[in-house]
């Protein structure tokens, strides 16, 4: 039943309390409406005037995270100021949550270093969906990238799922443009300005073709002879194409030069060894028996 001194006494904790807690959860709501505006912020940021579909899944990403805690933060800080207005004693639930903490802590401590490295990738954009990339000693075509892992699918149609806590170098074979790499391997007896040519003339009809016009970004890199090798002379040159063309292009650049090295007779070597007799000093060699015996003949 309620008697005038409950009435008061209520009106009272109304008075005091209450307007406490009605100014608490207005502050709250407040804050949480600036997380959302200040997130909001930041995707513009992270935006920076980029429109592709990527980046800006990427950008979304980043923002919410960045709502997420800070929500979290703000809910905290009301809690524990919502029980101090109500007189209760928060110390306990602080040592207990400090111990259950510190065990989760322990026990998810991957986890977390999963998340802060995935941010941090996200955040730099050092890997998008649909790039080539070697991470962790995998490599692959970026099929999804979280918070917690990335996802990798390889030439054989594996697919990798690394965590973001095991990546320490990240290898983007498609950013921006790539590169495709030749060593042409012709006989030591060959012009090597006559193969220049050649390659030249290669790149310039490849580049002329609508099939391949699009992709090669610039003429061929003629980079020079790059070393001796056993049986051969290498020349090292580059073509440049759009993210992932590279290997496309690579391979029929690598088609029609054979076909023209044959139609030209220019030599591309296999290992071989030459055998140079050696004289004494008054010029005379010593002898070198050669035995030649016919397989045909060989069981008579």
């Amino acid at each position: 039943m309620l008697t005038p001194e409950i009435i008061q006494k209520a009106i009272a904790w109304l008075i005091a309390t209450g307007f406490k807690l009605l100014l608490i959860i207005g502050v709250v709501l407040v804050l949480l409406r600036l997380c959302r505006v200040l997130s909001r912020r930041l995707e513009k940021i992270f935006l920076k005037g980029r429109e592709d579909e990527e980046y800006q899944r990427r950008a979304r990403t980043l923002s919410t995270l960045v709502n997420q805690f800070l929500r979290v933060v703000v809910l905290v800080i009301a809690v524990m100021t919502i029980l101090g207005a109500l007189d209760i004693q928060i110390a306990p639930i602080l040592a207990t949550a400090g111990v259950a903490g510190l065990a989760v802590g322990f026990a998810a401590q991957s986890v977390i270093k999963d998340v802060i490295h995935g941010f941090f990738l996200i955040l730099l954009d050092q890997v998008r969906v649909g790039d080539v990339v070697e991470v962790a000693g995998k490599s692959g075509v970026v099929e999804a990238v979280s918070l917690k892992m990335i996802v990798l699918r390889d030439l054989a149609g594996n697919v990798h799922y690394v965590p973001n806590s095991l990546i320490d170098t990240v290898t983007n074979m498609t950013r921006e443009f790539s590169r495709y790499v030749f060593d042409v391997g012709v006989s030591y007896f060959e012009d090597v300005d006559e193969v220049v040519a050649t390659l030249k003339k290669i790149d310039e009809e490849l580049r002329a073709e609508p099939e391949f016009a699009g992709d090669i970004l610039a003429p061929l890199e003629i980079l020079g002879l790059d070393r001796f090798g056993d049986s051969a002379i290498i020349i090292k040159a580059r073509t440049t194409t759009k993210p992932g063309k590279q290997w496309a292009v690579g391979r029929e650049f690598n088609r029609r030069l054979k076909i023209t090295f044959d139609q030209k007779g220019i030599s591309i070597p296999f290992p071989h060894l030459t055998m140079f007799v050696g004289q004494d000093k008054a010029g005379k060699s010593a002898p070198l028996p050669i035995r030649i015996e016919n397989p045909g003949q060989a069981g008579n």
